[in-house]
């Protein structure tokens, strides 16, 4: 009901801002689809510190976020997780080229991995990511057509496979292959795949980002379900960037900066692993080490060359995700 409860109030708080005039105090954040709870207490200690300011909030798997955007919905910054949205939206005159240079860390925050949730006491032994090709495991994550959380989903599964099978490339698409095949229902977004594991009971392991695992823990308890963490898994950043022809049409360049900044002040960092993210402050980071299990992650650019070549060879149609995830 919590849940639900904020994606009401996420409508309604665009609805409001649609209806008002521009403001320099006011912004629309367009963000990730399981962000919600996080933006929700990032936006309460930001206003605290800027009276009279108002954040509205835009929440949806970030592909079909660019592409309102590009289609024009009005957000003066967007808080994504996968950088080729970003850069969709910078092919598109939105965004400018160097993003990646207008804030620490190529512009990204905080960063999570792919990660497992499987129903207490862990029935079906689910531990990595080969138990998820097994004929008696029903597994659940959204559509990576639409969302940037299945994506990485896709590569990490990709990842695995690359290693487990030498580079052989049948093998891995085979792998990749029968992963698709025990996903019963793609849901649109995280969100959703979130509603259909928890809610609705169906599969025996959802993957998520470690922190939307960590939240659900949280919010419903140990006692329903439990982590597993991956042998290895892939970095996954959430970039974030100033919408500059939005944001300067608003005028509202200065606040949208200052808005992305705080994510990076201690408590803009400790807002973020106390909702299940690895921070950057090397001070907040060491403060819940004991929190986040220790694992070998992989990188976009060390496995698939970069972004570029991910989106040209994978996202792009008829590309190795269109082949393995065919016409579901």
């Amino acid at each position: 009901m919590k849940r639900f409860l904020l994606g009401v109030a996420t409508l309604a708080g665009l609805f409001l801002a649609s209806s008002q005039a521009w403001s320099a105090d006011r912004l629309l954040n367009a963000s990730y689809d399981v962000g919600r709870e996080l933006f929700a207490q990032v936006n309460k200690a930001f206003i605290a510190e800027h009276p009279g300011v108002a954040i509205d909030q835009s929440h949806a798997g970030t592909s079909a976020q660019a592409r309102a955007i590009a289609e024009g919905l009005g957000a003066d910054v967007v808080t994504f997780n996968q950088v080729i949205d970003i850069d969709f939206l910078v092919s598109k005159g939105l965004i400018s080229a160097d993003w990646q240079k207008d804030f620490p860390d190529n512009a990204s925050p905080f960063y999570s991995l792919p990660s497992f949730l499987v129903r207490a006491g862990n029935p079906k032994n689910i531990n990595d990511w080969d138990d998820l090709v097994r004929d008696d495991v029903q597994v659940i994550f959204p559509n990576p057509k639409t969302s940037g959380n299945a994506r990485y989903t896709y590569l990490a599964a990709t990842a695995y496979a690359k290693e487990a099978f030498k580079g052989d490339d049948a093998k891995v698409k085979e792998f990749v292959t029968k992963l698709f095949n025990n996903v019963p229902i793609f849901d649109s977004g995280g969100r959703a795949a979130t509603t259909t594991f928890v809610q609705r009971e169906i599969g025996d392991v959802l993957i998520t980002f470690e922190s939307e695992t960590r939240g659900i823990r949280r919010e419903y308890g140990d006692d329903k379900f439990e982590q597993v963490t991956p042998s290895v898994s892939l970095l996954a950043e959430f970039p974030v960037a100033i919408v500059d022809t939005v944001a300067d049409e608003h005028g509202r360049r200065d606040l949208a900066k200052t808005y992305l900044d705080f994510l990076y002040t201690p408590q803009g960092q400790d807002i973020a692993a106390r909702n299940g993210l690895r921070a950057r402050d090397a001070a907040v980071a060491a403060k819940y080490k004991a929190e986040f299990p220790d694992i070998r992650l992989l990188t976009v650019e060390d496995v698939f060359g970069g972004w570029a070549k991910v989106q040209a060879e994978h996202f792009a149609a008829g590309g190795l995700l269109d082949q393995t995830y065919g016409s579901r």
